[in-house]
């Protein structure tokens, strides 16, 4: 067995469809289950939905209808038998989403986020589904929600393994390419949960894991994992290997290419990863796997923007120690930031963190209690695996640098 997975970029449009289809033909797909993301920017589209429908009714309609055309002209573009079944199909799945909204009574954001936001991986896959049978590619279209199973932590839902691989083992068929959806799963109660944003690469190390599959495989519109993103650094090289241990640190630093949580379940069974380009599909890409040595060995570079870097002391200036790092540990996790950087000092504590959830005013409320705190808010993060001097001054060149850590292998460092 292999997975594949296809991001959003991949089936942005019609073309991207039939490349798709066109890749699993050259490749072969014998043996195989695909994971598909929402099609092109989908996702940031419910999302507008999501938020119209809490904060302006106006013009939620408005954007309803967007998402609707944006498919509809895909279908269009694949179909040309204006009959076929899948336009029905897709009045269909709207209708069941527009009549969620109209019928829903529970005020929380999280979890109305997850009962909507799924639309776009559901509608994608039932497209290429359809188009995949209409050209003579025979596969079954496949509910995720009814493979993975979770907890109810939404919008950053945890899997219950041991029902997730019982689930996968019934719903899976084995004789024909299975289509599902990345990012989700279900609760208990058969809720909707959603893995965290770009979890669909997860969704694929999932199956891959609960498959003893031989490999998987994720479809970029880039050549593989390149040691920087190349919308922020100039001349980002292919990495050809990266080992697992590598390619780990990278993703916990913020490395776009690869989810942080996909690694770990590949790693447990040594299923190698491959990154690969969707335009290209016949070039080797990058192959993460066990124990190889970082292919070139260079700097490699990540950014994260929009962080929040808050510094706190006591305010009788006494020291910072166990008792206090513990308190402002809880309350981080209170309010659900995600820390990528902590330094401290005798009477001193810095960390910077992603405000996922929007409680920064409410966790700088608790913590002004205790601490004396100052704040930034829209700082970036460069980290930099492998640095060197050059690379160190390359990032730090016209840029006013509010915290700076290195280790042996990597550097941190904060800027406005």
């Amino acid at each position: 067995m292999q997975v594949f997975k296809f991001g959003g970029a991949s089936v942005k449009d019609a073309n991207g469809v039939k490349n798709l289809a066109n890749v699993l033909q050259s490749v072969g797909y014998k043996n195989t289950l695909v994971v598909v993301s929402a099609m092109g920017k989908m996702t940031n589209a419910f999302e507008s939905i999501i938020n119209n429908y809490f904060n302006n009714k106006t013009e939620l309609q408005s954007s309803i209808q967007d998402v609707k055309k944006f498919h509809n002209e895909i279908i269009l573009d694949l179909f040309e038998n204006e009959h076929h079944p899948i336009f029905n199909k897709l009045i269909s799945i709207f209708e069941e989403f527009e009549s969620f909204l109209k019928r829903n009574k529970s005020p929380d954001y999280n979890f109305v986020y997850d009962q909507t936001i799924g639309y776009g991986e559901l509608i994608s896959t039932t497209i290429i589904s359809a188009y995949l049978n209409e050209i003579g590619i025979k596969n079954h279209w496949l509910d995720v929600r009814e493979c993975i199973k979770t907890d109810d932590y939404y919008r950053r839902a945890n899997v219950n393994w041991e029902k997730t691989q019982t689930q996968i083992k019934l719903q899976l068929k084995t004789n024909v390419l299975n289509i599902t959806q990345g990012f989700l799963g279900s609760d208990s109660n058969n809720f909707t949960t959603t893995l965290g944003r770009e979890g669909s690469d997860y969704t694929a190390a999932i199956f891959a894991y609960c498959l003893n599959a031989d490999s998987a495989t994720i479809w970029k519109d880039v050549p593989g994992v390149l040691n920087a993103d190349p919308r922020y650094f100039e001349n980002a090289q292919l990495l050809n290997k990266i080992s697992y241990h590598e390619a780990i640190e990278l993703a916990f630093y913020g490395a776009s290419v690869i989810h942080p949580k996909t690694l770990q379940p590949l790693q447990q069974k040594e299923i190698p990863l491959y990154v690969k380009s969707f335009l290209k599909p016949e070039n080797s890409g990058t192959m993460v796997a066990k124990g190889i040595a970082l292919e070139p060995n260079i700097p490699c570079f990540i950014v994260k923007k929009n962080q929040v870097l808050v510094s706190l002391s006591s305010l009788d200036f006494s020291y910072v120690v166990e008792e206090n790092i513990s308190e402002i540990f809880s309350l981080l996790h209170l309010y659900k930031m995600k820390v990528d950087v902590i330094q401290n000092s005798a009477i001193s504590f810095s960390v910077c963190f992603e405000d996922s959830y929007n409680n920064l005013e409410k966790l700088l409320l608790h913590l002004k209690a205790k601490f004396r705190v100052t704040f930034h808010k829209k700082v970036s993060l460069y980290t930099v695996r492998h640095y060197n001097e050059q690379a160190i001054k390359q990032l730090e060149k016209d840029k006013t640098v509010i915290l700076k850590q290195l280790t042996r292998e990597t550097v941190q460092i904060v800027t406005k």
